[in-house]
């Protein structure tokens, strides 16, 4: 099993990070967002900008001292509703700062990218996301060993040189 961070804590990592802050998200979808607000105003069609809320204010706070936020999104052909979300609210993130780029889930299996989701920190240390069945956050687990972060390290290095900016990724979706 596992040993999970504090979840209390989990947010000090995204403020105490020295340059880079790198996310893989390779799940089809997350209970998280399917339960939120702002996937039921996707539903509707109506998705504002939401540039206000803690996750955006940090990031701006962050890039605004010299630090990088960072993403890469595995997306299916064709996408998932929740991934459609996620591509529409990414948005606000990249308005606030972050990069967030996409990626086919095709190229990521070409490239043998794992099916696992973290936070990588200053190529220093992650975060491993651990999630159940049905897409529900179980915890974090820090990951500090040293070859295991230059395994994610590895991982980081090929999604992003592969993965595509948000705008040039939605000419390929609607081109699909």
């Amino acid at each position: 099993m596992p040993q999970f961070i504090d979840d209390d804590t989990f947010g000090t990592y995204f403020e105490e990070f020295a340059h880079v802050a790198w996310r893989l998200e390779t799940r089809r979808g997350y209970a998280s967002d399917r339960e939120g607000e702002r996937y039921q105003l996707f539903l509707t069609g109506e998705l504002p900008l939401d540039t206000e809320r803690p996750w955006c204010a940090n990031v701006r706070a962050q890039t605004a001292a010299g630090k990088r936020f960072e993403r890469v999104r595995i997306i299916d052909s064709p996408p998932t509703e929740e991934q459609r979300f996620l591509f529409e609210s990414a948005a606000s993130n990249n308005a606030a700062g972050e990069d967030i780029r996409n990626m086919w889930r095709d190229e990521a299996d070409r490239l043998g990218l794992p099916a696992e989701d973290f936070w990588l920190f200053d190529s220093r240390y992650a975060l491993r996301m651990h999630f159940d069945g049905k897409d529900g956050y179980l915890g974090a687990e820090l990951v500090d060993e040293p070859a295991e972060v230059l395994r994610y390290c590895q991982i980081r290095d090929a999604a992003w040189h592969f993965a595509v900016p948000r705008e040039e990724f939605r000419a390929q979706i609607l081109a699909e």
